[in-house]
């Protein structure tokens, strides 16, 4: 049975009583996981799922498709300060959103995973800026090798002509930043 560290970045109802839950995983990249029963009270999983947390996970692999089954999970950031202001949920779910549409699924994702850890725990001690937000695009894209630092250019442009889109979170971070 497999086992990683993964910070969970989604969670939706499968049942009434289960969820599937994506994570992402530095050695295993972005998967997912069906959450037997964690609706269930007094589930073993109740309340070491939410959003941001990074858990210490095992699971099953599945025998065919991609959703795995969630055996045991035990978190080891719970990462509260994320939840002190809304323009700090908004910046964690930008970034959450880049990682998910520049990741393949089921593919090692070390760099990416570290940078989505650093952004969450910098943004648990501080409210974002403009200047945070901007650095992320800029590592991820670095990551990815579409930008180097001879670039004039904003980061998240490579990104856009790359992925055709950018996450509508962007413009909401961005309008509140300007408010700030």
């Amino acid at each position: 049975m497999p086992k990683s560290r993964a910070i969970l970045l989604r969670k939706i109802p499968l049942t009434d009583t289960s969820l599937i839950v994506s994570w992402c995983c530095g050695e295993l990249g972005l998967i997912k996981t069906a959450a037997k029963g964690a609706r269930r009270p007094g589930s073993p999983l109740a309340g070491q799922l939410d959003l941001f947390y990074e858990v210490e996970i095992e699971f099953i692999t599945a025998k065919r498709g991609d959703l795995h089954t969630l055996r045991e999970a035990s978190v080891i950031n719970y990462r509260h300060g994320l939840q002190a202001s809304y323009l700090r949920v908004v910046a964690a779910s930008y970034f959450v959103k880049l990682i998910e549409l520049v990741a393949e699924p089921d593919t090692p994702i070390p760099a990416l995973h570290q940078l989505l850890e650093r952004a969450l725990n910098w943004l648990c001690d501080h409210e974002p800026n403009l200047k945070g937000v901007l650095h992320f695009e800029k590592e991820l894209a670095k990551a990815l090798g579409l930008y180097s630092d001879d670039d004039p250019a904003p980061a998240i442009r490579a990104i856009q002509e790359i992925y055709h889109h950018v996450p509508d979170q962007r413009l909401l971070l961005l309008e509140k930043l300007a408010t700030t």
